[in-house]
């Protein structure tokens, strides 16, 4: 067994978890079972390795500051579902890609170079840097910070045409 081995009961559980929590949000994994314990597999690898929950499918640099945006659920899967119907590498897929009815393509990086990530805002009299605008659900108030609001609130489970820019 390697450092990078990660045992059947474990994998199990969290392939079982990230089902529930996807689809308690109102995401879809992929159907492939297999193809969703591999990615799984290298995400509890990169956890293993970094202390935190990296994409499989792009370079961590192994500083969670840096790697922020690219924890799974990346600050990306929602505009790579909208656009491409799965986010970049599937496994979150679109209810038409779940359904068979729209085939899987090649999904471009999203990912801005690192030197583009953040940019500086005013908030209170106080310089503060973010990375990516910030969201607000009209309906109960969440917050959160990435290229476009969520596809549904985590929250109140309202569409995202409820969310507004807020920073």
């Amino acid at each position: 067994m390697t450092k990078d081995d990660i045992p059947d009961e474990i994998l199990v559980e969290r392939v079982r978890a990230l089902r529930k929590d996807a689809e308690a949000g109102g995401y879809i994994l992929n159907p492939d079972d297999e193809f969703v314990r591999r990615l799984v597999k290298g995400i509890c690898v990169n956890e293993k390795r970094y202390g935190y929950a990296a994409c499989p499918c792009r370079l961590a640099t192994g500083r969670r500051d840096e790697d922020r945006d690219i924890i799974c659920p990346c600050d990306y899967r929602d505009a790579d579902l909208e656009e491409h119907g799965a986010c970049y590498c599937a496994l979150y897929v679109s209810p038409a890609v779940a359904a068979g009815e729209r085939s899987l393509s090649s999904i471009p990086e999203r990912r801005p170079p690192r030197k583009n990530r953040a940019r500086s805002v005013s908030i209170q009299g106080e310089r503060v840097v973010l990375s990516l605008p910030v969201w607000r659900c009209r309906v109960c108030g969440y917050l959160c910070a990435r290229e476009t609001p969520p596809l549904v609130c985590p929250i109140c489970k309202v569409s995202q045409d409820r969310f507004e820019r807020f920073l």
